[in-house]
């Protein structure tokens, strides 16, 4: 691993882990506490807008105020009794949970996450939740500590973007998953070549926009991981420099910080006919 790499790990760590406290203190928390792709600065009522009233009902409330995703895979992963479901990068736990009900008590959801605060606030919401075929693994998802072949469907929420070997992270999520097994994840990716001084700039992972995979190279690293039937649905786009605001655009945000953007990286992106999005991304283990 680069110096780089644990570096940007440790950004993402210790932004996550901030977003995790503060929903466990109470405190209102901003986009730039953590979450890769939330624009509102109000995230509960982020996770009320990817998450129906029913989808909420019977879990905790700090479940969804945890969502910091940019999708709802758990509404396409088209979950089946009795499935093993792996959520990575599963935060507070609510697509665990909500996949674990789906799944039913023959079935079985993991979520694997880094953070000591994320996982801990998971096993709080899954305790209160009473939800009992669910287990939460520490570890990074460029190696996943389960067996190969273990899993029916790999779920993420706005998480592989901000991995610095994208290409690693969709190899192991191959090899835990069966033959006949389903990827499919909510993500931020980019249509169109960013910028690199744009993707070299560290805070911009933290929002998402550098840390984009270009659509194309999406494909082409599923392709070569040994995924087939690979599909993007583009589900949002993105103003990159809302974005941007995700880490803190001003003195007052909830980061306190204000980051050095270079807007003339912006314009040349969309001069371009560039765009970022959010992307539901499907593909299939043969």
């Amino acid at each position: 691993m680069t110096a780089d790499s644990e570096a940007l790990r440790e950004d993402v760590r210790v932004r996550y882990a901030e977003a995790a406290r503060a929903v466990s203190t109470g405190e209102k928390q901003g986009c730039g506490s953590g979450s890769c792709c939330a624009t509102d600065h109000d995230t509960a009522k982020f996770g009320e807008a990817l998450y129906d009233a029913d989808q909420r009902a019977g879990l905790p409330e700090g479940a969804a105020t945890a969502s910091l995703g940019c999708g709802n895979p758990t509404a396409v992963a088209e979950l089946r009794e009795g499935e093993t479901v792996l959520d990575l990068g599963s935060g507070g736990g609510i697509d665990v949970l909500l996949s674990a009900r789906r799944v039913g008590p023959a079935g079985f959801a993991y979520g694997l996450d880094m953070t000591d605060e994320m996982l801990a606030l998971a096993e709080k919401n899954t305790a209160e939740s009473g939800i009992a075929n669910v287990q939460f693994l520490k570890g990074e998802i460029e190696a996943i500590p389960l067996p190969e072949k273990s899993v029916d469907v790999v779920i993420s929420n706005c998480v592989i973007n901000l991995a610095a070997d994208k290409g690693q992270v969709l190899r192991e999520a191959f090899r835990v998953l069966k033959p006949g097994g389903r990827f499919a994840v909510s993500d931020v990716v980019a249509q169109g070549e960013l910028p690199a001084d744009l993707r070299a700039d560290m805070q911009a992972w933290v929002g998402c926009v550098a840390g984009a995979l270009e659509e194309n190279e999406y494909r082409r690293l599923l392709a070569a991981a040994g995924f087939g039937e690979i599909e993007v649905q583009v589900t949002r786009v993105y103003d990159p420099r809302e974005l941007a605001a995700s880490v803190g655009s001003d003195t007052t945000s909830c980061c306190g910080a204000a980051p050095d953007w270079d807007d003339s990286a912006y314009a040349r992106y969309e001069a371009s006919g560039g765009r970022v999005v959010s992307a539901f991304v499907r593909a299939t283990r043969p």
